[in-house]
């Protein structure tokens, strides 16, 4: 009976709250609309066009492995996206840093040569605390 009670008061209150408050958000719905503009330009080289090659599969699993085992990396750097074709490799995504975005294209470079790589990496804005 006491657990019935406390379910319905908090549903009153938590009805009470959003009718009284129309505005609020529980979340910010994500805008990524000039991101797909972006991708969807035919020069622009998207992860399901990573080649079955063997040599490209290695290549970039070894360069995913070379960023995920440094522990230094943030989570956005540890999902950079990682793209190889014909031994081109295009780094894509949003990093925390300038020195994130250096260390990944680094590594990348010493796996499959520093002329072989084409970085899309975008520094992610800080979001700021309230």
């Amino acid at each position: 009976m006491v657990n019935k009670m406390v379910f319905f008061m908090v549903l009153f209150v938590s009805a009470t709250f959003l009718v009284n408050h129309p505005g609020v958000s529980w979340a910010q719905p994500a805008d990524n609309t000039e991101i797909n503009k972006r991708d969807m330009s035919r020069e622009k080289i998207t992860a399901d066009q990573q080649s079955q090659t063997k040599e490209d599969r290695e290549i970039t699993q070894k360069i995913r492995q070379a960023v995920i085992d440094d522990k230094s990396l943030s989570t956005y750097a540890h999902n950079v996206k990682i793209i190889t074709v014909d031994g081109m490799v295009t780094l894509k995504g949003p990093v925390r840093s300038a020195d994130e975005k250096r260390m990944i294209e680094e590594k990348a470079g010493q796996i499959a040569g520093m002329d072989k790589i084409k970085s899309e990496i975008e520094i992610a804005p800080q979001k700021e605390d309230n």
